[in-house]
């Protein structure tokens, strides 16, 4: 039994806090953890910052909701699924992420939690469990599963070493220089042709 696993921002739908950044007129929030890697001080500084605009998590939904995924995003993904089991596993939150899922016919995703206050305000987040995406394949392959996941980016790389074969897809040239080991695909036609070709290798 086969399992695509994909990662989400950068594959599927933009990279959120970006966007969101972006859409907002609120620079501070492109700050990503090349900037601070301390990922704890990170979210504090983002939670501190939504609220400083009194941005609630209705309001911040609204704004994701609107993004909508990459451009052929769905396409790939319906048909991808006609063929495999497909679970998205991202490091993002729920709250942020169900918007931008309905649009994507709703998939199993596999991602953190937010903690909002009465008046709608994040006020905390809570990890699933650390480094839960290679944590994930492990466990889908001693449930007897071949993996085969797709990521764009550092975080993604773990996942990919730990599945029967990991792909990037659409990366920053540093990711591609660092990683050789994985095949580098472009779009979505491209992706979907190393998925089947890794099918039928595994």
């Amino acid at each position: 039994m086969q399992l695509v696993c994909l990662d989400l921002e950068g594959v599927l739908v933009p990279e959120i806090w970006i966007e969101f950044a972006q859409r907002t007129g609120i620079p501070e929030l492109r700050r990503t953890t090349r900037d601070e890697p301390d990922y704890d001080k990170l979210m504090k500084f983002r939670l501190d910052l939504l609220k400083q605009h009194k941005l609630g998590l209705p309001d911040i939904q609204k704004v994701i909701g609107e993004m909508g995924p990459m451009a052929g995003a769905k396409d790939f993904l319906d048909a991808l699924r006609r063929d495999f089991q497909v679970i998205i596993l991202s490091d993002t939150f729920y709250e942020f992420a169900m918007p931008l899922m309905a649009q994507l016919g709703m998939p199993t995703l596999f991602c953190h939690k937010l903690e909002a206050d009465k008046e709608g305000f994040l006020v905390n987040y809570h990890l699933r469990m650390p480094n839960q995406k290679k944590e994930a394949v492990q466990r889908f392959k001693e449930i007897n599963f071949k993996v085969i996941a797709a990521g764009d980016s550092y975080n993604d790389t773990a996942m990919l070493g730990e599945a029967h074969a990991g792909i990037l897809f659409h990366p920053p040239q540093n990711v591609i220089d660092e990683f050789p080991q994985f095949p580098v695909t472009m779009n979505y036609t491209e992706l979907r042709a190393e998925i089947d070709k890794a099918s039928k290798r595994i």
